[in-house]
């Protein structure tokens, strides 16, 4: 599953409309804007950049500002650079909106989210009283700082449960009514939308006993899109990666990581095995990629143009089971693809099996490309391990 990432300006937005208490602000996208957003809120505010990514704050892209000429600092520090968090790691996303937020009165920082658990198939709530804090950190050092709460799909949240995370997360009893409220509206919201992550971090009681979200993050089942258009629109190209954009426009799913072994296999298990076996033999994925089981000479061409695309690849591994997308089919794409990359084309590992596999590995026989065929994982993994 691929999943949608919004801002948290956008996310904010979603949560009001579903009854979270948020606090007031205002979105900038020059430095102008941002200086009258900043003296409408009597020149205090905590200013914001706005990407796709966490660890803002750590990276310096959270600032509590209270003058002007600390304002325009910020603006000209960020408007239109490049900006790195831990999260981004060797990469760097643009800065194109800043969020200018009145300040908190901060009590006390809580963590809440939820999201979808396999394991026992219904949405969980996770809260620890912990907030404002890497919540994986959290989950390492002080485990027991964490209440994982799992919810019947049908019933939803129940007064029992909120009592649950009121008591878990050592707040007042006077506050059952404003978390019931909450909680509530986060669930609907994350079954509305069809999210696959609604995450509050800080959650916040200020100084005038109001639970809000302080920060937040949203992010959807791209799969699921066509039911919320809405959501479509939110989208900002600006902060993805533009060969995966690419690759989404022709039905294929692909996502870069930081390895050297490309892939393209058919079906998201057999990619997410394939991976296994990559990692196993020592060695990094360049990507996932699914190219699907209808797939034509010009999107397995395509596919492998993106994978190619990619300055880390050094190994390609094509890992295919021939059904719908007939294995010669296949081959014939990949050699299109071969023949308009530039420069010496990388080592390629082939495994096919299924519809006319002994012909596609006859087409593919015939190239002067550098080739080793594997019948299984097992050979995979060998002819992996002596190239590391």
């Amino acid at each position: 599953m691929c999943n949608l990432k919004i801002h948290e300006y956008q996310s904010k937005k979603l949560l009001n409309e579903f009854g979270v208490p948020v606090p007031k602000s205002t979105i900038a996208t020059d430095k102008e804007t941002l200086l009258e957003n900043f003296r409408d809120f009597q020149s205090k505010a905590v200013l914001k950049v706005q990407v796709h990514a966490g660890g803002r704050g750590k990276a310096g892209g959270v600032k509590l500002v209270d003058n002007s000429q600390d304002a325009v600092e910020f603006a000209d520090k960020f408007f239109g650079n490049l900006f790195q968090t831990f999260q981004t790691g060797d990469e760097s996303v643009v800065v194109n909106k800043i969020l200018v937020e009145e300040a908190s009165s901060i009590v006390s920082e809580m963590y809440l989210a939820l999201l979808v658990d396999g394991s026992n198939q219904s949405i969980n709530i996770i809260a620890s009283p912990e907030g404002g804090t890497d919540i994986e950190e959290v989950a390492s050092k002080n485990p027991e700082k964490i209440f994982s709460l799992p919810v019947n799909t049908i019933l939803g949240p129940t007064d029992f449960h909120v009592r649950e995370i009121l008591d878990f997360l050592n707040l007042d009893k006077t506050l059952f009514a404003q978390l019931n409220k909450i909680i509530r509206g986060l669930y609907k919201l994350y079954l509305d939308k069809d999210c696959s992550l609604i995450e509050i971090n800080p959650l916040i009681l200020n100084d005038n006993n109001e639970i809000i979200a302080l920060d937040a993050k949203i992010t959807f089942d791209e799969d699921a899109l066509f039911r919320n258009k809405d959501i479509s629109e939110l989208r900002d190209l600006s902060q993805e990666n533009e060969v995966e954009i690419k690759a989404a426009e022709l039905g294929i799913k692909y996502v870069q990581l930081k390895g050297s072994v490309g892939c393209i296999v058919n079906g998201a298990g057999l990619a997410m095995a394939t991976m296994d076996v990559i990692q196993s033999a020592g060695l990094s994925p360049a990507n996932f990629l699914d190219i699907g089981g209808g797939a034509d000479e010009d999107k397995v061409s395509k596919a492998m143009s993106a994978v190619l695309s990619d300055d880390n690849v050094k190994i390609v591994l094509v890992n295919l089971f021939g059904g719908i997308l007939r294995c010669d089919v296949a081959a014939r794409g990949f050699i299109l693809a071969l023949k308009d990359s530039d420069g010496t084309p990388p080592k390629l590992i082939i495994r096919m099996q299924g519809t006319n596999s002994e012909e596609g590995k006859r087409i593919l026989s015939n190239t002067k490309y550098n080739i080793s065929f594997a019948e299984n994982l097992d050979q995979i993994s060998q002819i992996l391990s002596s190239e590391e």
